[in-house]
């Protein structure tokens, strides 16, 4: 389940390339994070590449990685949130693919000024995500580890988007909304047409306007 191909010819020359790496351990129990992943796959202008599917025994192609990072301006981390952290092979993933030399250290300079940020859900609600909730910190205090990531390989680092309360959000018909921003985002990021500095200090960037929308 991924869309390795970019057909050019439908893709103007000014626009963002975006590279969505999905990991779900179990896919088929989704209800929030499958339904994103699809979207995207559905956008000329997003290669999305579902890391589990592609990598069963996690042995990551390094290099094939390392080409799929250079060829795109935006990476994202799509996941469901584990023990306030990623799935397991996102970090396999960081610890092989972003190389010294290739992505930090002497010559590291290859994800220089590319956006970064992780789309997730998360099984709590938002209000269990703040310095007196039940998890004692917000969601970008418990992200803080691929913010530094970001940092340390030049990468620019934006606000998570994230759905909260994900195990009642079909039930509660939140999905279809979340749906909607996630492909405005994706556009705009695309095209351009974000306020990156709202981006980068927001807390949630579900909550970002963006062509009128409200907050």
């Amino acid at each position: 389940m991924k869309n390795d191909s970019y057909p050019t010819s439908t893709i103007a020359n000014n626009t963002k390339r975006i590279l969505v790496l999905f990991a779900h351990p179990v896919p088929q129990q989704s209800e929030v994070n499958i339904f994103l992943f699809e979207d995207a796959q559905l956008l000329p202008n997003v290669t999305a590449v579902d890391v589990y599917a592609e990598y069963p025994d996690f042995n990551i192609n390094v290099i094939k990685e390392q080409e799929r990072l250079v060829n795109h301006d935006v990476i994202i981390f799509q996941y469901p949130l584990y023990w306030y952290s990623t799935p397991s092979i996102l970090k396999e993933y960081q610890d092989l693919v972003l190389e010294y030399g290739f992505a930090y250290g002497k010559g590291g300079t290859a994800l220089k000024d590319k956006l970064f940020f992780c789309a997730i859900s998360a099984g709590g609600k938002e209000e269990a995500y703040q310095t007196d909730g039940f998890n004692h910190f917000t969601i970008r205090q418990l992200l803080q580890p691929l913010e530094q990531m970001a940092s340390i390989t030049n990468m620019t680092y934006l606000a998570p988007f994230a759905l909260f309360g994900s195990r009642s959000a079909s039930r509660e018909d939140r999905i279809s909304t979340h749906r909607e921003k996630w492909t405005t985002l994706l556009n705009a990021l695309a095209t351009e047409h974000i306020d990156l500095d709202r981006a980068k200090n927001i807390e949630n960037l579900a909550d970002l306007t963006i062509n009128g929308a409200n907050e």
